[in-house]
């Protein structure tokens, strides 16, 4: 089973979370960041070149046989849902169209969502936008594990198995630890990704819809680009609960590796995140970082120090989230 974690408990703060603080300072000392709030015109031809090249693939691959969809699944298709999911991360940011035309963006999530097989694309941004505002909050935050899995995969052998399991946690933790009623626009997400995958079915035949969902599943379970689910609030360095992954990864990840970066400024889209770094270095170059997602994954399997519980956590406010 290997080693057995250190961690008994999650780290207890009861500081604010940084980004909001740091904001305003470095808005202050360098108010031309501002000039980066916005969308990025390009994004919506990216994503829309992503989901032709998937239709392509699903297509190609109709007639083949499962071990060669699953290889494609692994090292293709799933690479090209995980990154379509961080699209769905930039257009829950509203940053496809811009905040003036939040229908366009609702739309093209659909859009983004169709090859990933599950409906995400809304159930996301209900929860991702807590995420930042409540950064750590024992109850809104449900990026952080329960204690059920830290308690139960506390080896390196189980750390191991969770990380395959991510998917499954990070997906059906929400409902378990802060369940909230669908709305309107979910129903109308999971009705669209439905009827799609009933065509996908009926004219490509169930193995392509298993390549879809089987390459998203595996994508963001033991792959190099799920690192960026461990690497982005682990707690690697005591004190530190957000890192930046500043490798070539981000390249196919709309940047979500400069992720202190995004939480300082999540109106800045991915493309110009880069650019914040590149405009106020002095805040973020002595920060603990990141330079393999590959790395990440082994170093959280392998460290007695890292696991579940590496996380920081601060006690619920009650405060109204509408």
């Amino acid at each position: 089973m290997g080693q057995h974690v250190s961690r008994t408990d999650f780290e207890w703060t009861y500081t604010e979370e940084p980004h909001a603080s740091r904001r305003k300072i470095i808005l202050e000392k360098y108010p031309q960041i501002k000039k980066l709030f916005g969308y990025d015109p390009n994004f919506k031809w990216v994503v829309t070149g992503m989901v032709l090249m998937q239709f392509f693939l699903m297509y190609m691959l109709k007639d083949m046989s499962w071990p060669i969809l699953l290889l494609f699944a692994y090292c293709l298709g799933g690479v090209i849902n995980h990154s379509l999911m961080l699209a769905i991360h930039e257009i829950a940011h509203n940053l496809a169209f811009g905040h003036a035309r939040p229908w366009h963006n609702r739309l093209f999530g659909f859009f983004a969502n169709l090859p990933i097989g599950i409906p995400i694309s809304i159930s996301f941004k209900k929860y991702h936008l807590e995420h930042h505002r409540y950064q750590g909050d024992e109850e809104k935050d449900t990026d952080i594990p329960t204690y059920l899995e830290a308690k139960l995969f506390c080896t390196t052998f189980g750390k191991f198995i969770w990380v395959i399991l991510q998917p499954f946690f990070y997906s059906f933790r929400p409902l378990v630890t802060y369940p909230k009623p669908p709305n309107n626009l979910e129903i109308y997400n999971a009705l669209i990704q439905v009827g799609f995958d009933g065509l996908v079915v009926h004219f490509l035949g169930g193995r392509v819809l298993g390549y879809m969902i089987i390459g998203s599943v595996m994508a963001m379970g033991f792959h190099p680009v799920a690192g960026h689910f461990i690497s982005e609030h682990y707690m690697f360095k005591k004190g530190y609960e957000t890192y930046s992954y500043y490798g070539p990864l981000n390249w196919i990840t709309f940047n979500v590796g400069y992720h202190n970066e995004h939480h300082d400024f999540p109106a800045v889209p991915g493309s110009r995140l880069p650019e914040v770094k590149k405009i106020a270095p002095e805040f973020y170059d002595d920060l603990p970082q990141h330079h393999s997602w590959t790395a990440v994954l082994y170093d959280f399997i392998m460290d007695p120090d890292v696991g579940p519980y590496a996380r920081i956590r601060r006690k619920a406010k009650g405060l109204k989230t509408d």
